[in-house]
């Protein structure tokens, strides 16, 4: 479904109103992006002009119009919804659009959950939970009625009326999970880290748990996320992803803060200086040439950027002008 060498563009329900998402998803698919990945929150990482609605809704509009794969990045399937839920909910997407849907899955953030009224378990039981709507997922879609008793968990004889083969994409951001992604994923998705922790921790603890499941690494999905913060004024740039600062904090992912007021104020202790060690800062189109291809080389099939910026129209026709013809011509060398 997705090439290697191929670039997505990452559509933020946090940043723009849902009409114009889909406009500008139309553009970047004019523009030669592969895909499409959609964020999956119930409240945004931050309050000031912010936005926020349903991915999967959002997602069932935009797929009429728009005809690339598109993928979450990511859905936690793990309290707010339910696993069968999400299983009966991606075999309709399928049925409607055909293979051209991913699904991406996560541990999931406090913001989301929290405010529902659920507890935020620790990291293991998130994984446990995770690891169990994947078997869930994967029994539904085989069609029947199923019947599942897991720790978390329960089925009695549940049925979804669909047969599908959604590829599940897993996160993975450290090495334990990295593991329990090649044990029991399609694909890997990641965020841009330096390509020494990719290659040294990420990549080998995949294919550890790949292993586990008689398989390799190279049978494997692997995805990137890479956020860059853009304009042609690299002070204007900073401010354009400044709205992202509290996700620099641990505290965001450990505990159960999930009052986006909150999280922006938290964000406020992140110096400019932070920001731009994590996300790249381009005033260009050889910034993001630059950090894509360094990605392609570590052995990830595809990318997707996420575009900060205060002029989304013209960072998009950059990547349609510059960014996006140097890799195409670099698959034909």
């Amino acid at each position: 479904m997705l090439a290697k060498g191929s670039i997505g563009y990452n559509a933020c329900p946090d940043m723009v109103e849902a009409k114009k998402l889909i406009s500008l998803c139309r553009r970047a698919e004019k523009a030669g992006f592969d895909a499409i990945w959609v964020s999956d929150h119930f409240h945004p990482w931050f309050h000031t002009n912010a936005t926020e609605y349903n991915t999967w809704v959002w997602m069932g509009a935009a797929m009429q119009d728009i005809k690339l794969p598109f993928g979450t990045a990511v859905t936690a399937p793990i309290l707010r919804y339910h696993p069968a839920i999400t299983a009966q909910a991606f075999a309709t997407m399928e049925v409607l659009f055909g293979p051209r849907v991913l699904l991406g899955i996560g541990t999931g953030e406090a913001m989301n959950e929290v405010p529902l009224g659920y507890p935020w378990p620790k990291y293991p039981e998130r994984r446990d939970r995770l690891i169990e709507s994947v078997e869930i997922m994967r029994k539904l879609w085989k069609g029947g009625f199923v019947d599942y008793d897991g720790e978390y968990y329960k089925l009695r004889a549940a049925s979804i009326y669909m047969k599908a083969q959604v590829p599940i994409i897993m996160s993975a951001m450290g090495p334990k999970m990295a593991q329990v992604v090649g044990e029991y994923g399609d694909g890997i998705i990641t965020s841009a880290k330096t390509p020494e922790y990719i290659n040294e921790v990420i990549f080998p603890n995949v294919a550890a748990g790949a292993k586990k499941s008689g398989r390799a690494l190279k049978d494997l999905l692997k995805v990137v996320e890479i956020d860059v913060a853009y304009d042609k004024d690299y002070k204007r740039a900073i401010k354009a992803v400044r709205k992202w600062a509290a996700t620099l904090l641990n505290e965001m992912f450990t505990t159960d803060i999930s009052d986006p007021r909150e999280i922006e104020e938290r964000g406020k202790s992140v110096t400019d200086e932070e920001l731009a060690k994590v996300f790249p800062v381009a005033t260009d189109e050889e910034e993001f040439i630059r950090r894509i291809e360094q990605y392609f080389r570590c052995g990830f099939d595809h990318a997707y950027v996420q575009l900060n910026t205060f002029d989304d129209e013209a960072a998009i026709d950059l990547f349609q002008k510059k960014v996006l013809p140097y890799f195409k011509k670099s698959k034909k060398r």
